[in-house]
């Protein structure tokens, strides 16, 4: 008597559709879930407020809104994950939108020397960030909140602290602003195909495996032969390159170079996002797919508090807190003792 085999798990696969439903719930992970968890009571409270926040170009009105923010937050977990900060995100992305203007008017109008310039000076400041921590032996923080102000200030000093140029006669910056491709706007399929990207580089490469490594015991990614300082500088450089791209975005959706308006706060919704997503601030935990949702839910939160008419400052204090938050609930996670209390 000759009896079939049967894979392991095969009859509770198809005959049990909620239990694979639960496991695919369970692949998300608890911190993913309680995001997805918190946005849906977001999107239900002010939808319920406002009969008009759930609407399709409300919703893609949000999509749009956190597109610059997004692309931050997706390159800041990576470097958080190597251990690392950018505090100067925002003004990287202040100067790369004044370099796109300049350039393009210098150039008779020329978007892609404009593009190609930003994303350069990007790619350099990202080389200086890099090299400055890793030979310079500079705090990330301390060295990029350095940066926060030298980037502002140079931004300022080359524009007059005034918009530059005028881009939306440019049929390619009105394609960056206001373009859709299968009906999505072109700035969401950006953010989509780089954090697709770098969500790939992370989980499915060796690149990827080392970034956590370093990130999660530096002197064993030591000894094992991976080389730190090159790693680092290169998370840097991506850093500086993205951040560019969220300038020249930046250029394109206001119609001219901003050194300040528009980017002043952009650092603190990334490293928000990137905490909230489940970064570790110590680096070696985190990833793209939980930033995304934390960026989601920052942004139906601004625009429902924007929506009901609530003062804008206050959407600060909601960022602020939620930074605390998830910092506290990784400590708990974590068991990490408080610091200067007894365990």
């Amino acid at each position: 008597m000759t009896t079939s085999a049967v894979p392991e798990n095969g009859p509770e696969r198809t005959t049990h559709p909620a239990r694979r439903a639960l496991a695919r719930l369970a692949a998300l992970g608890g911190q993913n879930l309680s995001l997805l968890g918190a946005l849906i009571a977001v999107l239900a409270l002010f939808g319920w407020l406002n009969d008009n926040f759930l609407s399709w170009d409300n919703i893609q009105g949000i999509t749009e809104a956190v597109t610059i923010a997004g692309l931050l937050a997706v390159v800041q977990t990576v470097v958080i994950i190597c251990g690392g900060l950018d505090i100067s995100v925002g003004s990287q992305a202040g100067l790369a939108s004044v370099t796109s203007a300049m350039v393009f008017t210098s150039t008779g109008s020329s978007a892609p020397l404009g593009i190609g310039a930003a994303l350069l000076i990007g790619a350099a400041i990202g080389l200086l960030n890099g090299g400055v921590i890793v030979y310079g032996r500079v705090n990330a923080t301390i060295a990029t909140l350095a940066g926060l102000a030298a980037y502002k200030g140079l931004a300022q000093l080359v524009s007059g602290g005034r918009a530059q140029g005028y881009v939306l006669g440019d049929p390619v910056f009105v394609f960056l602003s206001r373009g859709k491709i299968a009906g999505l706007p072109t700035m969401v399929w950006l953010l989509i195909l780089v954090a697709a990207a770098v969500h790939v580089l992370l989980t499915y490469t060796d690149i990827g495996r080392n970034v956590y490594a370093i990130g999660g015991n530096p002197t064993a990614a030591r000894l094992a032969g991976i080389s730190l300082n090159k790693y680092l500088i290169s998370a840097y450089v991506l850093t500086g390159t993205v951040a560019a791209l969220a300038g020249v975005l930046l250029t394109a959706r206001t119609g001219s170079g901003q050194p300040v308006s528009g980017s002043e706060g952009l650092e603190l919704q990334s490293i928000t996002a990137a905490a909230l997503g489940g970064c570790a601030l110590k680096g070696g935990k985190g990833g793209v797919g939980g930033t995304l949702l934390a960026v989601a839910l920052l942004g139906a939160l601004q625009n429902g508090l924007t929506v009901e008419g609530i003062n804008s400052f206050w959407q600060n204090v909601a960022q602020g807190t939620l930074l605390v938050a998830a910092v506290v609930a990784q400590q708990r996670r974590n068991r990490e003792r408080a610091i200067g209390l007894p365990a």
